[in-house]
């Protein structure tokens, strides 16, 4: 094996993992069988919840995570397994105080925390590639008894005005005295892996560490399926091996350090959980027991089990490093003996030359990034590689309950999951978060699937089309919200995320992938049935949608009627149809190009839009609409009983969703496609209405020979941006609050009948239950519809050119474009993680430790929201899903200044 590292960027020659990537998508090698699959968070799950009253946290707490088998998956310390979650792998630490092995991301449930769940560990993803070549992760593991019940305590004490305690707050941190734990998998081939763990004492004294790492097989035998086996690991000359299984071949697992191997089963200690007798003494806490109680009969002496773990200790002075290498590779049933972990020289040629192959991916991916630009970018992308988790779930199994245990109340089919019974998911899911929500979420899947679209194209089309394939969706054609609420409306994106990542991919590669896009049009066109028979009771061509993603963002709960039995009539709702019928007709005219037949669709999305563009800005036929022309804002209004109405002024992000409908084209294709020539089918269906469409003069208007399809009017549209780049309402110098800043010292109050309530700017942390303990759309940064708003910003730039220019920030003198206001908003962003003139990152907020210690200053997280005002990172910490849409900007920026 040669030990020189070969650049491709340097031999000119395309990427090694882009072929790597090709080979995967063409089937012809199994790149993509092993990968970072494995969950950091199982436990607290709905797909775990066998209780009488549906609360997850409660039926399945991190206290039962070491004690308990999963039923639907596992979970680790930033693990590996297969594309099934049979065989999976991971470190396990103890520094011989904590009363647990760390095995697992410590957090707190939901009803712990005075914000929601939360993650209380510390890790970060570093390094990752489309086929897991390569994957790096850092696990920061105090030294001191990890403060378990002082979080839990400090978290329950506080209030929902203050902040989370975290971590860092407890000082254990403090001198540096823990121990870095560097995690790296490089792929020799699809089915051989080197895996280098490399320990560091960063603290001023000597400190004592074991190290388990651990492989163990997924519990499938438990829940009384017909022939399933109960597969074994054995040790075979100093190397354990696994057992071949249907779907996945044996494994050897080698290491190049000596040590003990432990051995159990993955099965639930009853006897600790529920004072049950065993039916076997070898349970899932052995090695717990083993290690911290001195239980020496807990583990198997004959050497096998399911599990299976290597004790290895060491006292490590400060500074000191401690390197240890292990290879996973299929066993070779023919050879004479299991292949050894390798040489340390060949196993630091294969991990120089992963390293190299992830540089050079990037490299071609986003060339010519400034150095911190390039740190932001790659940390965002190993972020969306490591979030790719191994998600199971079989609805109608979970309903019904296993014939050997955990059999769930009657009353479970009663609830909406029930309807979802044909759900049967077995995937590789992009997770919102991978500790915080361990599953899908329909409209961050999307936004994950565009920032996959630069990185990997066919990693994001796998993802844009996941939750439409035939066993996931209903029989109604809705594709599923999320696990907690199946049946919830979210912003309905699928569209446009398959547009742009057929955009994109034709950018980045020369192709258009139109089998793609035609696969996802089938698709959507089920799901756009569904979402057309959402009109409102009125059918008036307004549209229902509830939260629609944005949670709490509203003065009143929007998925339920007031007391009195008043409605709100969304924005947000007509909003998003119109956005989905423009991407579903940008879809058919670029179809059009390759087959003549998708002309044909294109008048059903003209004829969609043009009516919901007149719905959202006429009162025609209802005597209201959402448009408020005395303050040039779009609200939801309230419906009462009594046919009255009223807006709810609160200016909010729902209010700018109309924004995000527009589209152009140019006069050789509105020649091309006679439907796209709007004004006369308005003149024409004016004709039989007996009265003409007023309200949307500006629908198929031309402009330097394109045409315009905007829900928003032009002069409208002048008059929301003025309050947008306000600095005093939505602009803050990170990006685009969810709510005007405005509140902040005047709240906005409402009362309608007995049903009272008050909004105001918080720029942080939700101060209401309302959807949860976390989730705040009341001031924060969200990158999702910064990015939506920001492409929004730029097609309208495209239409106008300079001949629409207005004051950025407002009031400020200096006139922009559009489409230089919509960089102007990128540098904003990228903002939050670039450091400033003081060597500050806005996300770290005020964290000192995190701004100016070394070890610390230069590590990303990528947040479900930011502060609106100082950038700070809040909510989930790890949410690498939709901010990592960063990077999609980082590139857009860079090819403009370039």
């Amino acid at each position: 094996m040669t030990t020189s590292i070969i650049s491709t960027a340097q031999l000119g020659e395309e990427p090694m993992e882009l072929v790597r990537s090709r080979e995967r998508d063409a089937g012809l090698k199994p790149w993509d069988l092993w990968g970072t699959y494995l969950s950091d968070r199982q436990w607290g799950t709905v797909r775990e919840d066998y209780s009488d009253d549906g609360n997850a946290w409660n039926s399945f707490p991190f206290d039962h995570s070491h004690l308990r088998t999963y039923r639907w998956g596992e979970d680790g310390l930033l693990g590996l397994s297969d594309e099934n979650g049979l065989l999976c792998f991971a470190p396990v630490l103890w520094n011989g105080k904590d009363p647990v092995l760390k095995e697992r991301l410590f957090g707190l449930g939901n009803p712990e925390g005075n914000h929601g769940e939360d993650l209380k560990d510390t890790m970060y993803h570093q390094a990752g590639t489309p086929t897991c070549s390569y994957a790096k992760a850092l696990y920061r593991y105090p030294q001191d008894r990890f403060p378990y019940e002082r979080l839990r305590d400090e978290n329950r004490r506080r209030s929902r005005d203050e902040t989370e305690f975290e971590l860092v707050d407890t000082g254990i941190f403090s001198g540096n005295r823990f121990f870095d734990l560097d995690v790296e998998y490089a792929k020799v081939s699809p089915e051989d892996l080197l895996i280098r763990l490399t320990v560091t004492n960063q603290g001023p004294e000597a400190a004592d560490l074991h190290l388990l790492p651990s492989l163990w097989f997924r519990n499938t035998w438990d829940w009384g399926d017909e022939n399933s086996a109960h597969p074994r690991i054995r040790l075979a000359d100093g190397v354990v091996v696994s057992d071949a299984l249907k779907e996945l071949a044996s494994y050897n697992l080698s290491c190049s350090e000596q040590g003990t191997w432990l051995f159990t089963e993955n099965e639930t200690n009853t006897e600790r959980l529920y004072n049950q007798p065993l039916r076997q003494p070898y349970v899932k806490d052995a090695f717990h027991r083993y290690l911290i109680e001195g239980q020496t009969d807990a583990v198997n002496p004959i050497g096998e089990g399911s599990k299976a773990a290597l004790h290895l200790q060491r006292r490590l002075e400060p500074g000191e490093v401690w390197q240890v290498n292990l290879r996973l590779c299929r066993h070779d049933h023919h050879g004479a003996k299991a292949p050894d972990p390798m040489e340390s020289s060949q196993v630091e040629a294969v991990l120089s030359q992963r390293r190299q192959d992830w540089e050079d991916h990037l490299q071609w991916v986003a060339p010519g990034l400034g150095t911190e630009d390039r740190a932001i970018h790659a940390a965002a992308a190993a972020g969306l590689f490591w979030c790719r988790k191994f998600y199971n779930w079989y609805v109608a199994r979970w309903l019904r309950g296993d014939s050997n245990s955990l059999r769930p109340p009657e009353s479970r089919w009663h609830t909406e999951n029930a309807y979802w019974s044909t759900l049967r998911a077995r995937n590789i899911i992009s997770m919102p978060d991978c500790w915080e929500y361990p599953y899908f979420c329909q409209w961050d899947l999307m936004v994950h699937a565009v920032a996959f679209a630069e990185l990997d194209p066919g990693e994001a089309k796998r993802q844009a089309r996941m939750l439409r394939q035939a066993s996931v969706t209903a029989n109604n054609g809705q594709s599923p919200a999320y696990e907690w609420a199946l049946s919830d409306a979210n912003p309905p994106i699928g569209a446009w995320a398959s547009l742009r990542i057929f955009q994109i991919s034709k950018r980045t590669h020369g192709q258009k992938d139109y089998p793609f896009l035609r696969a996802s049009l089938r698709e959507l066109l089920l799901e756009y049935g569904w979402w057309a028979n959402r009109t409102d009771r009125n059918g008036d061509s307004l549209f229902e949608g509830g939260f629609l993603g944005l949670d709490n963002i509203a003065i009143f709960d929007r998925r339920y009627p007031l007391k009195d039995g008043s409605r709100i009539e969304q924005s947000d709702g007509t909003a998003w149809m119109g956005m989905l019928s423009l991407n579903m007709l940008e879809a058919c005219v670029l179809l059009a190009s390759d087959r003549e037949e998708y002309k044909g669709l294109c008048e059903r999305f003209v004829s969609d839009f043009s009516r919901l563009t007149y719905a959202l800005n006429s009162p025609s036929g209802r005597g209201f609409v959402n448009w408020d022309e005395a303050d040039g804002f779009y609200y939801d209004v309230l419906k009462r009983p009594d046919g009255s109405s009223d807006y709810l002024r609160t200016r909010s992000l729902s209010g700018l969703i109309p924004l995000l409908a527009i589209a152009t084209f140019d006069a050789q294709t509105v020649d091309s496609i006679p439907a796209l020539d709007v004004r006369s089918y308005l003149n024409e269906l004016g004709k039989e209405r007996g009265a003409p469409f007023d309200a949307i003069p500006h629908l198929g208007t031309w402009h330097r020979d394109r045409v315009l399809f905007s829900i928003v009017p032009p002069n409208r549209l002048r008059r929301i941006l003025t309050r947008v780049f306000d600095e005093q309402e939505f602009l803050s110098p990170y990006g685009i609050r969810s709510l005007s800043k405005v509140y902040e010292n005047n709240p906005y109050s409402y009362q309608q009948g007995d049903d009272y309530a008050t909004i105001s700017y918080s720029p942080a942390d939700s101060p209401v239950a309302m959807f949860g303990g976390n989730s705040n759309w009341r001031g924060p940064i969200w990158m999702p519809i910064n990015y939506l708003l920001i492409e929004a910003l730029q097609k309208f730039g495209h239409f106008f050119g300079d001949d629409f220019k207005m004051e950025f920030p407002t009031g400020s003198g200096r006139e922009l474009n559009l489409w230089q206001i919509s960089l102007e908003l990128e540098q904003r962003l990228i903002g939050i993680f670039r450091r400033d003139a003081d060597g500050r990152r806005a996300f770290n907020g005020t964290v000192e430790q995190f701004q100016q210690n070394p070890l610390w200053r230069d590590l990303f997280l990528f947040n479900e929201y930011f502060h609106g005002c100082s950038g700070a990172g809040v909510g989930a910490s790890h949410q690498t899903g939709w901010s990592a849409i960063i990077a999609k900007m980082i590139t857009q920026l860079n090819r403009w200044q370039t």
